[in-house]
């Protein structure tokens, strides 16, 4: 790891000097020409299309002709003597974040056509994949028909009910709702229940066509290009061909799809606040009040470089999770706990990046022609989408006491960009025994940069979280019903397993050390303020309490550091403007 600071023109996406060497040449091919597609677009076209609410059909037909789905969304048993098909997560992440850098709108397309094909690429229906892999190549998109309006995605409440027919088939009778794509999805992957069986085992997974005249769509829920649907099923006629998985398969179904489609949203994320990054510091630059520019006041070159980093630091973990998850199986399932960090961590780091920018853009982030008035309105939905960051935060908690006590001989996978599929996503099995998953020592990649100076202080906060299980334990109520408690708890948990995947994919790249320091005076003060949090809760006790205020840091300072990293940042201004 280098101390001083490297070329700017890999660290952000920039669209002029784009070309991802790691990838094969169809993929670098593909890339190019989404780039290529939406620059020939232009910002006047891109920024007042957004504020409409029609369909982007244009978008939808250059997919198309490109047959993007096709390649980057079939499996490799799926996409017959093609071998430029293959479902690969770490060019998925690159085509989310190249979304993400035009808009979430466009994105949204990609990402529930996703989740719809999860269930279908899942389901041992040969019929039903073969028909997935057919519309693919016709330009298809697809849907994923699970949440309603009653219970949102709540998949122990549906009631979306199927009668059984003679023929082995079912009549579907209710409503979904939210549902992107819905309104010209090839295929919809529809979640339901049988009428005739209670329980877990009358779960049923179908495939719906949204041309059929029993497939009634009512509404667009939002105002704007994305079409997030709202429809009702009446008495459609649901084959044995159509059904995709019943019982707890159809269950595991679900939840195994989301797995795979809340990674994408951190990615999207990222883009998103790299493209207002750039519209931020070129806008500072060349604004000059009180006769100085704007980059050159103390606040604005704080918060300027603290999203920079921050930037840095989302792209540094999404490219390392991007390896636990082609590495998995059933015998390594560390990635369940990485993916939800990827929707909660990550998202929410985008969110908070464009809300820092948003004070130094100031007026001109509300302006129609610029990204960031689209972008400020809409990167707050990502949080929000496949849980919550709530259910999310929750969830890591199972993984606590595995993850922060391990010492299972398990090693961290190596870097994985070869060009093969991750037909593992497919087969991810049941969903149950998160707690059981078996962590190695996390320590090992922080002691390799103990001389790193807010690496060092924020392993002293990482030990002190450790410490304060077993000195500070939480109550009984805590543990079960307490979940606001619980969320400061878990956003202080997952700081640590996110500083180890930032940690561990700064050694891959040889990210230079002055990133890395200020990386973690970030993260510093992150886990101070969350402790601060802690402290403050209702049911926290005096041991916590004083735990909490213990764990305070204040993060390394060092002006020569600092002064490289802004150095870097107003090098950025004017290195991509948007044409048109």
């Amino acid at each position: 790891m280098t101390s001083a600071t490297a070329s700017t023109t890999s660290r952000l996406l920039n669209p002029g000097t784009y070309d991802p060497v790691e990838f094969d040449p169809a993929t670098r091919r593909l890339f190019r020409a989404t780039i290529d597609w939406f620059e020939a677009k232009g910002k006047a076209d891109l920024t007042s299309e957004v504020r409409t609410d029609v369909w982007y059909a244009d978008f939808i037909a250059f997919l198309g002709r490109e047959r993007a789905f096709a390649t980057l969304l079939t499996p490799a048993r799926d996409g017959g003597d093609d071998p430029d098909k293959r479902w690969d997560t770490a060019r998925n992440a690159a085509f989310n974040e190249i979304l993400g850098f035009y808009g979430l709108s466009y994105w949204y397309a990609w990402q529930v056509t996703i989740l719809g094909l999860g269930p279908i690429w899942q389901s041992d229906n040969g019929a039903a994949r073969q028909r997935a892999a057919a519309l693919l190549d016709q330009g298809a998109v697809f849907a994923f028909g699970l949440s309603e309006r009653d219970h949102g995605a709540d998949i122990y409440s549906t009631d979306m009910v199927l009668e059984p027919q003679a023929d082995g088939g079912f009549t579907a009778n209710g409503g979904k709702y939210y549902i992107g794509n819905g309104n010209v999805a090839g295929m919809v992957s529809v979640f339901g229940r049988r009428a005739d069986v209670e329980g877990s085992e009358g779960y049923v997974f179908f495939a719906a066509d949204s041309k059929h005249p029993n497939y009634k769509l009512r509404s667009n829920v939002v105002h704007g290009q994305l079409y997030v649907s709202a429809f009702d099923l009446e008495d459609y006629p649901v084959t044995p061909s159509d059904v995709l998985h019943t019982g707890t398969a159809a269950f595991e179904a679900a939840l195994n799809t989301i797995n795979v489609g809340k990674f994408n949203l951190g990615f999207c994320s990222l883009g998103m606040a790299e493209h207002c990054f750039y519209e931020t510091v070129t806008q500072a630059e060349g604004r000059v009040l009180f006769g100085k520019r704007v980059t050159e006041f103390g606040q604005v070159r704080r918060i300027l470089s603290e999203a920079y980093v921050r930037l840095l630091a989302g792209k540094l973990y999404g490219a390392r999770a991007v390896d636990y998850v082609r590495s998995a199986s059933r015998e390594d399932r560390r990635y369940l706990l990485f993916t939800p960090i990827t929707k909660m961590q990550v998202t929410t780091e985008g969110e908070r990046i464009v809300r820092l920018l948003a004070e130094v853009i100031s007026a001109k982030g509300f302006e129609r022609d610029s990204f960031f008035e689209s972008a400020k309105n809409i990167i707050d939905g990502l949080p929000k989408l496949e849980g919550t960051v709530h259910v999310n935060r929750a969830l890591t908690l199972k993984f606590l006491p595995g993850y922060l006590f391990g010492t299972a001989p398990v090693d961290a996978p190596e870097q994985r960009l070869d060009a093969t599929d991750d037909a593992f996503l497919f087969d991810q099995g049941p969903t149950r025994g998160l707690a059981r998953i078996a962590f190695p020592d996390w320590r090992p990649v922080f002691d390799a940069f103990a001389g790193v100076p807010n690496v060092a202080r924020f392993r002293e906060q990482a030990d002190a979280l450790v410490a304060m299980i077993g000195d500070a334990a939480l109550t009984p109520d805590q543990m079960t019903a307490d979940l606001d408690f619980q969320q400061s708890m878990a956003q202080l948990f997952t700081l640590i397993p996110y500083a180890q995947l930032i940690l561990e994919q700064a050694q891959l790249d040889d990210t230079p050390q002055d990133i890395v320091d200020t990386i973690f005076e970030t993260l510093v003060r992150d886990f101070s303020a969350t402790a601060v949090e802690l402290h403050g809760k209702a049911s926290s006790t005096a041991d916590q309490q004083a735990w909490a205020i213990g764990s305070i840091r204040k993060p390394v300072v060092d002006e020569g550091r600092s002064a490289r990293i802004y150095e870097e940042v107003r090098a950025l201004a004017g290195a991509y403007v948007m044409p048109g």
